[in-house]
């Protein structure tokens, strides 16, 4: 063998480092994947012919070791500290607080600010700047060797430095400390392709990332797309560093990838900001984030601070309000819509999770709820969706023992008994009885909201009211409701009874837009309902309307066009408008309709749908974004407002959505971005779920 080949080899594996750095640390690519891929090649050939050259820091070493029989105990030769928690700004000042009654009234302090990424605590250690162990947190003092797994990594540089400037020689021993992560984005079209051989999904990324470290055989770790944000020096020979700004230059400067979002500062009310600012965006970011990390910079400062008990006092950890926790299923009950359709959604012992506490959260659909196999008595995880609307994410399986119990759809409605119906094309089960007493509830509130007719005092409790007492058996009928009918139900005295009354006379006269809006026409909200008044301007006109020509109104698409025709082919909707007339209520308008400033929470907004809805078709989700004012479009551009993103989404949109920085919403987010359009009207009547109904049941 020649010194040629050495020299040869040495030189690929300085160049691939290199490669790797720039395009997975600096997404700057130096080379064509082409170029690359040549280089590599010849070094596996090179390693092939003379296998006594391989050596573990080799880039051709990252595809996995074979698998560990287990994972042996590694002592920390520094301790991994944890730090301490402060949930509340106050919280946060206290802790400075207490820092500076151990200092020098005149010690200068400079802070630096890092998000607190969601992962698995690691430490590298370097020995000439090869990568010899890699270990776990632990408890702190002792951690899991993980060093096959860890070589998996492409941000896991094998051998510092990797630039060709270097800073000289290596340290004798670095130990680099970090944080193991799984990029939003990748764990994403990871669930998806787990989901499409048939496999479970992951609940989150952090379970996805620490799962992924700790499997015995590396082959596996090496098919799992895991970073590395490197944040601190732990243990170390041959260098001196004065403060952590300075660590973290330093550790980038060898060729470790240091998240770009942290930064130094000197003021103390701009960590504050800084603080309340990452907590406003992290939804935005493409790894999850559950807290702000605040380090006085100096380690001189440090030092003389000092550690208590496990949590150094130079450091705390501002956590944002939890968005997942882990709970009980107790039971799976269903809300029947005014459109008749069914939703399941989880009754749960309580939770406090984002400072609420959670006793229901969404399921989507029972297909939805089939393919996450939740069981009642699961311990699940429980998510806030956008921080708002509660979802169950997955079960905990680990934590089954047998006495679960898997949910069955039901045949028929939980309400009025009658049988149910799958719709054609549609994941959601209906039940298709007119009567049915929940629909009508639904109906009646969405009747009155400020969208449609707008009656002041009339919100789902009311609603539900009237319903239970049998006095309205559909929206007509509130026309014909007496002071004396009213009057003496639970809640009403002669004055409310009187004031309800003249709200619903009042409305008679609402123009023709307010009417078409609250017969509740499925994809036409306040928008579409004035561009149908504006042209047809009676409804007895848009009654008669084909297909064909509601199609050729601009602004009206197929799929609402064909769902108009439907509803008018209804018998009881005509009756229904009859009985209207015969009330008085006004169907037609004398003068062109003119706009009104609605609520439209949509309004100006454009779309962009990819993947797969949990419960709707993307021509569903299409005709709800348009009927609350919202614009769907086929690509993702600059002038794109959000994202509509479900499972197994589009490579393309997906790209170049996150490339652009175009916010991703799940239909969850959606929904509750929309959710304000039918706001019950009176301070009484603000229960989410207050139909007073036996809207849920028990499905086994």
């Amino acid at each position: 063998m020649t010194e040629d080949v050495r020299e040869r080899i040495e030189r690929l594996r300085g160049l691939i480092h290199y490669y790797n750095y720039r395009y997975h640390a600096l997404d700057d690519p130096a080379v064509s994947d082409a170029e690359y891929d040549a280089l590599m090649h010849e070094l596996r050939q090179l390693e092939q012919a003379h296998p006594e050259l391989i050596t573990p820091d080799s880039p051709t070493q990252r595809v996995g070791a074979e698998p560990l029989a287990e994972f042996q105990r590694v002592r920390h030769p520094h301790p991994m500290t944890s730090l301490t928690d402060a949930f509340s700004v106050d919280e946060v000042r206290a802790w400075l607080e207490r820092a500076k009654r151990l200092l020098a009234a005149d010690t200068p302090l400079r802070f630096v600010v890092e998000p607190k990424i969601d992962g698995l605590a690691v430490a590298l250690t370097y020995e000439n700047g090869a990568l010899v162990r890699a270990a776990t947190r632990g408890d702190g003092t002792v951690g899991e060797d993980i060093t096959a797994n860890a070589r998996t990594i492409p941000t896991v540089p094998l051998r510092i430095p990797v630039h060709h400037a270097t800073e000289g020689d290596p340290p004798p021993v670095l130990e680099a400390r970090g944080e193991i992560y799984m990029p939003r984005s990748a764990f994403e079209r990871m669930n998806a392709e787990r989901e499409a051989r048939g496999e479970a999904p992951f609940a989150n990324p952090r379970n996805a990332a620490a799962g992924s470290v700790r499997q015995l055989d590396p082959r596996i770790t090496a098919q799992r797309p895991l970073q590395l944000f490197a944040y601190g020096v732990g243990y170390s020979e041959g260098i001196r560093l004065d403060s952590q700004w300075e660590t973290l230059q330093y550790l980038k400067r060898l060729g470790f990838v240091v998240n770009s979002d942290i930064q130094r500062i000197d003021d103390f009310e701009q960590v504050l900001a800084y603080c309340i600012e990452w907590m406003d965006k992290r939804d935005a970011l493409d790894y999850e984030a559950d807290g702000v990390v605040i380090k006085i910079d100096s380690f001189a400062v440090q030092q003389r601070l000092g550690v208590v008990g496990n949590a150094p006092r130079w450091a705390v950890a501002f956590k944002f309000p939890a968005r997942e926790a882990t709970t009980t299923l107790r039971d799976v009950g269903v809300n029947v819509g005014r459109t008749g359709v069914l939703t399941p959604y989880a009754i749960l012992d309580p939770v406090r999770l984002g400072g609420v506490v959670i006793r229901q959260a969404s399921l989507h659909n029972f297909q939805d709820l089939a393919r996450k196999d939740l069981r009642i008595g699961d311990t699940v995880v429980v998510r806030r969706a956008g921080d708002v609307i509660p979802q169950v994410v997955a079960p905990v399986e680990g934590l089954r023992d047998g006495t679960q119990v898997p949910v069955e759809p039901p045949t028929h409605c939980p309400v009025c008994g009658e049988p149910v119906t799958p719709e054609e094309e549609e994941v959601a089960l209906y039940c298709v009885n007119a009567a049915c007493p929940a629909q009508l509830v639904r109906r009646v509130e969405h009747w009155a909201s400020r969208g449609a007719m707008d009656i002041d005092g009339l919100g789902s409790k009311v609603a539900a009211l009237l319903v239970r007492e049998g006095i309205i058996h559909d929206v007509a009928d509130l026309y014909a409701l007496t002071v004396e009918q009213i009057e003496g139900l639970e809640g009403f005295a002669r004055k409310r009874a009187e004031n309800l009354i003249n709200a619903i006379a009042t409305s008679r006269d609402r123009p023709l837009w307010r009417v078409v809006t609250g017969l509740g026409i499925l994809g036409v909200g306040s928008r579409v309902a004035q561009i149908l008044a504006s042209h047809y301007r009676s409804l007895e006109a848009l009654l008669a309307a084909t297909e064909d020509e509601l199609q050729a109104i601009p602004n009206i698409g197929p799929h609402t066009a064909h769902d108009i025709r439907a509803y008018f082919e209804r018998e009881r909707n005509v009756a229904i408008i009859a009985k209207l007339r015969a009330h008085g209520v006004r169907l037609a308008d004398e003068e062109p309709a003119v706009a009104e400033e609605v609520p439209q929470p949509l309004e100006g907004l454009t779309f962009v749908i990819t993947g797969t809805l949990p419960s709707m078709s993307r021509e569903e989700a299409t005709r709800l974004i348009e009927a609350h004012g919202g614009r769907v479009v086929g690509s993702v551009s600059k002038t794109t407002d959000y994202v509509l993103v479900g499972d197994k989404p589009g490579g393309t949109k997906f790209t170049r959505a996150q490339r652009l920085g175009v916010p991703m919403v799940e239909e969850a987010t959606l929904r509750a971005m929309i959710a304000g359009e039918a706001t019950d009207r009176g301070a009484a009547d603000t229960d989410d779920d207050a139909s007073g109904l036996p809207q849920q049941g028990r499905l086994i």
